[in-house]
């Protein structure tokens, strides 16, 4: 780990007063369960470190009329066992809570997990964000067998997020604020699969601060399905969030999102539109996880990726339709 530049601001305006224009000169700490690795295996080295610690406005999680409110330092734990979170967004909660490691848990926060770089093998071993070798992909051929089945390329990495898929389906928004003011993106638009090494798979730029999520109100039907590889800490093969919006037993909307199996979270449209004006059983549950990986074009390696995701959506969809509207 190299040398850097250590800050401590109380408020959000002291914290991107010190961020740059440019990425590789400032890197925000929060829980730095991602960035501190990054930095030790020299992927990151920042010429000054902001820790938003101590921003108190970053902090805790607020129930409103419009929805729901949750700062960026939050912890996994924390919004896992939050009570307005499991009453009214299972699937945010059970996203967070599907995090193994306790002291993963207590140490990350929801903007770091929204915010961290890709889990791929090849990146982490220095080989760029896409995987590339004299202008080729090493993974199209190569070990790719937790990587993307639904990718037409450059990017073949999967989003790490625990929460994008939730918060996706939810129709979340995310609060960005530099020195020059503040926006707000859908957490939809807030992936993305970059085209080339220069741009990032987050649609932050390198002088803005993720300052919360805010999560609309309404009477929504929620669920997150994961499939993993072990108990013990490890990110997830595929994943499965749900919201339903009902009338009675009758889907009048739905949103199916998965998660790592494309770079950033995956819209299933078509399983969306197959469960519109349909009661959920297990035979729709089933229709609707199959449509969701029709479009699927797997790797040498992951196949076995596309029958993960096809259940994971059913496990999901029944679990959503136990809840009471």
């Amino acid at each position: 780990m190299q040398s850097f530049e250590y800050a401590n601001p109380t408020t959000v305006q002291e914290a991107t007063a010190l961020l740059s224009a440019q990425w590789g000169q400032a890197d925000v700490l929060a829980g730095g369960t991602d960035l501190l690795s990054l930095m030790k295996d020299h992927l990151h080295s920042p010429k000054r470190v902001v820790n938003i610690k101590n921003i108190k406005e970053l902090e805790g999680i607020q129930k409103t009329d419009a929805g729901l409110r949750i700062g960026a330092l939050v912890t996994m734990d924390e919004l896992a066992k939050n009570a307005d979170v499991k009453a009214a967004y299972q699937s945010i909660a059970e996203a967070a809570a599907g995090i193994p490691s306790p002291q993963i848990r207590h140490m990350g926060t929801v903007g770091g997990d929204l915010c961290q770089r890709p889990r791929c093998w090849y990146y982490r071993q220095g080989m760029g964000l896409l995987g590339m070798k004299d202008g080729k992909s090493l993974v199209q051929n190569g070990e790719n067998q937790y990587h993307a089945i639904f990718s037409s390329g450059p990017a073949y990495f999967v989003s790490a997020s625990s929460l994008g898929p939730a918060l996706v389906a939810l129709g979340a928004k995310v609060k960005l604020v530099s020195a020059a003011g503040s926006r707000e993106v859908p957490v939809a638009s807030f992936f993305l699969s970059p085209a080339n090494e220069t741009t990032r798979e987050i649609a932050l730029k390198p002088n803005e601060i993720l300052t919360e999520i805010i999560v609309p109100a309404g009477a929504v039907r929620s669920a997150t399905y994961e499939v993993r590889q072990k108990e013990a800490l490890d990110w997830p093969m595929v994943a499965a969030s749900v919201a339903l919006h009902m009338r009675g037993n009758t889907v009048v909307s739905a949103k199916v999102v998965l998660g790592h199996v494309a770079p950033k979270p995956y819209e299933a449209a078509a399983a969306e539109k197959l469960l519109a004006g349909k009661s959920i059983n297990a035979e729709t549950a089933e229709a609707a996880g199959k449509a969701a990986v029709a479009d699927a074009t797997p790797l040498s390696q992951n196949a076995y990726k596309v029958t993960l995701a096809r259940v994971a959506v059913k496990r999901a969809l029944l679990e959503a339709a136990k809840q009471k509207a």
